[in-house]
């Protein structure tokens, strides 16, 4: 569904009660390189609960990753003999796969500043995803049990977080323009019934810097945040990681 047009008066309200948020729009990115910056950056907000919160967007080369419980029999190859990286994350979930025209979302936000609530910090990144997509006239949905954003039957965008201390890390991925043959390879979140799709499938010819301005409003909106591109150079580290 297409998010109704806002008011000038709640646009006015909105941005009033907005926090600010550092945004980063970096291209592509090794998936080990950003996976550092996450744990920096919420070790930074362990320190100091009042920086602000950071969206990061970003695709990364192909590379598959497994939550910290995830199974390896979702997996259609040998672990050991992979053609691409292979890493095991903090973020619940099973396996998924990223690669060039997936959109990447690490949100680090602190919860303390929005809800301390996991359940609705989940539903709110579906609801980025579903707003977006609702945009360009495509209906989306959740279903009841499982984590993520469905168009058609087809898993268009994934979601698995990490939250330490009430600050996130890791987050979503929405399925752009990318090749989707890597997830061949995997049973997709370890569901085995359902398939993966992608917006170039309803949209030919949709680009992702077009989906991600789109993505940046819709965050802004639901998360009432102000996306700002003040914050320090990325990867730069400011202190100690945690062991």
């Amino acid at each position: 569904m297409i998010p109704q047009q806002k008011s000038v008066k709640q646009s006015q309200e909105e941005t009033i009660n907005s926090r600010p948020c550092w945004l980063y729009q970096l291209g592509e990115v090794e998936y080990q390189k950003a996976w550092d910056w996450q744990r920096q950056l919420v070790c930074d907000r362990i320190h100091n609960p009042q920086l602000p919160d950071t969206l990061i967007l970003l695709e990364h080369p192909p590379v598959y990753t497994l939550g910290q419980g995830a199974s390896l029999d979702f997996l259609k190859f040998n672990p050991d003999q992979t053609d691409h990286p292979l890493h095991r994350i903090e973020r619940g979930g099973e396996v998924t796969y990223h690669c060039p025209g997936q959109l990447v979302g690490y949100p680090i936000l602190n919860l303390k500043h929005h809800q301390t609530d996991l359940h609705w910090y989940l539903r709110q990144l579906e609801e980025v995803i579903l707003r977006t997509l609702g945009v360009y006239g495509l209906e989306a949905e959740r279903i009841p049990g499982l984590t993520g954003v469905w168009l058609h039957n087809q898993k268009i965008a994934a979601i698995g977080i990490k939250v330490s201390r009430w600050i996130t890390m890791h987050g979503f991925s929405l399925n752009v323009n990318p090749d989707l043959s890597g997830f061949e390879q995997i049973v997709p979140c370890g569901i085995h019934n359902r398939a993966v799709g992608s917006l170039a499938s309803y949209i030919p010819n949709i680009d992702i810097a077009t989906v991600q301005a789109t993505l940046i409003s819709q965050f802004s909106q639901v998360f009432q945040l102000d996306p700002n591109t003040d914050g320090p150079p990325p990867f730069i580290a400011q202190s100690p990681l945690p062991h």
